[in-house]
């Protein structure tokens, strides 16, 4: 099985793309996880959509050929960090890579919330999408001081509780990818 992550956050060393590596290194006996690069996307311009640059053909096509989606953000001014939603414009469009593609949305966060906000927005913008979301009761990956729950040593998430909750959803989101294949 083929995931495509889809990090909103460019830091080299950001929680969320932490995150994405703790999930593909604890998983990879279920799927292959591959980061897909939103960092050389240009903005969105409906000029060029139906002429897309290459960066953008990469991300359909990389989209297109997965099996699943995931969506591992951090929450920026109570939203959805602007490069990502770039990139989700940018799929949006034309080939609609999107249509039916089932997703699951995570993220970190230092904050109390973890990021609530930018989930609750990333699901009305994927509804519009007609994504296959994960259904949230149970799945809802949020997590909150993500600074004490990463070791800053080897970069990874290391709270037991939090692995242990993060491992269920995969393996949840497996099992919803796999019963519409």
């Amino acid at each position: 099985m083929k995931i495509t992550v889809l990090v909103g956050s460019l830091r080299k060393l950001s929680y969320n793309r932490q995150l994405a590596a703790t999930i593909g290194e604890r998983h990879r006996d279920k799927f292959a996880l591959t980061v897909a690069d939103i960092r050389s996307l240009p903005l969105f311009d409906q000029d060029e959509e139906e002429d897309a640059p290459q960066p953008v053909r990469e991300l359909r096509r990389s989209i297109a050929d997965a099996d699943g989606v995931m969506l591992i953000t951090p929450e920026y001014n109570w939203s959805v960090p602007g490069v990502l939603k770039n990139a989700l414009d940018w799929l949006s469009r034309v080939d609609k890579v999107m249509i039916g593609k089932p997703v699951m949305i995570a993220g970190a966060s230092t904050g109390q919330m973890g990021t609530i906000r930018a989930q609750l927005h990333l699901r009305e913008v994927l509804a519009g999408m007609r994504a296959r979301l994960l259904p949230p009761a149970g799945n809802e990956i949020l997590i909150a001081g993500a600074a004490q729950k990463f070791d800053a040593a080897t970069g990874r998430l290391a709270d037991e509780a939090t692995l242990r909750f993060v491992d269920e959803v995969v393996g949840r989101f497996v099992e919803f990818v796999q019963a519409e294949r």
